[in-house]
């Protein structure tokens, strides 16, 4: 009992007197974060949002001329659709469905393609119980790393895509920065910050090559009548800040 009781006389003693303790102080000053209102759900588009398809129309895409809304999602027709809204680093969230009714095999059946700045492919593709090579099935960086998990649903099933996207930074016509890609598919991890070796064509070896610092996203028409709804993305900005003195540490 007598330490117990020593121990709470010290606390009460130095609480009396007050403590002083170091602070470091990193001497940026921060621009305060805006609010921004999130949706109802996770898969609601937030307040700061860009929706491409609320499942009403198609006027947020170019070339959709073949494309059709039914039952309010979007089913995919000859030829690749561009969005008019072009982005750099952002969120995207996207659903997807393959078709129900299972046709083909492989590269064949579901096949469809999300590309950020109109050039680098995360696949799209029926992988439920459907083999093919591995950088090619669904949640591919087309040609360049697979997804580190399958986690594909039924034919026919709804499934989500939410991605973190960092552009490419080029400067006088040389790469500085490569892009960076994080994806979640049905909520779960299965690209962690890749690193992308450049673009994804079928046909010959990833390059980067100089491209403007926005572009368009754009869905891929693959012969399969692949459906999509509820699409938006976030544009991602970095928080404003600036140096008001170098960092130290101050007593209180």
């Amino acid at each position: 009992m007598i330490p117990c009781l020593l121990a709470s006389c010290a606390l009460v003693v130095v609480g009396a007197l007050g403590v002083r303790a170091d602070e470091y102080l990193s001497g940026i000053q921060w621009n305060e974060p805006k609010v921004v209102t999130p949706g109802k759900t996770p898969g609601d588009p937030p307040s700061d949002a860009v929706v491409l398809f609320d499942g009403k129309d198609l006027s947020q895409w170019v070339g959709a001329e073949n494309w059709k809304v039914v039952d309010g999602a979007m089913l995919a027709g000859k030829g690749d659709i561009r969005s008019k809204a072009e982005f750099g680093d952002c969120q995207l969230h996207l659903e997807f469905a393959t078709p129900k009714e299972v046709k083909g095999k492989g590269q064949g059946r579901g096949n469809s393609g999300l590309f950020f700045m109109d050039r680098y492919e995360l696949q799209i593709l029926d992988s439920y119980n459907n083999k093919t090579y591995f950088d090619g099935q669904c949640g591919a960086i087309y040609k360049q790393h697979p997804p580190l998990v399958n986690a594909s649903r039924g034919p026919g099933e709804w499934q989500t895509y939410d991605v973190i996207w960092m552009a490419p930074r080029f400067k006088d016509g040389k790469l500085v920065r490569p892009a960076f890609i994080t994806v979640f598919h049905n909520g779960v991890l299965i690209q962690n910050h890749f690193q992308l070796q450049g673009d994804t064509p079928y046909h010959r070896p990833p390059k980067y090559e100089p491209h403007p610092a926005k572009g368009p996203i754009r869905l891929q028409w693959h012969g399969n009548p692949v459906r999509f709804r509820n699409i938006w993305v976030r544009e991602i900005r970095e928080l404003e800040k600036r140096r008001v003195h170098e960092p130290k540490i101050v007593k209180h």
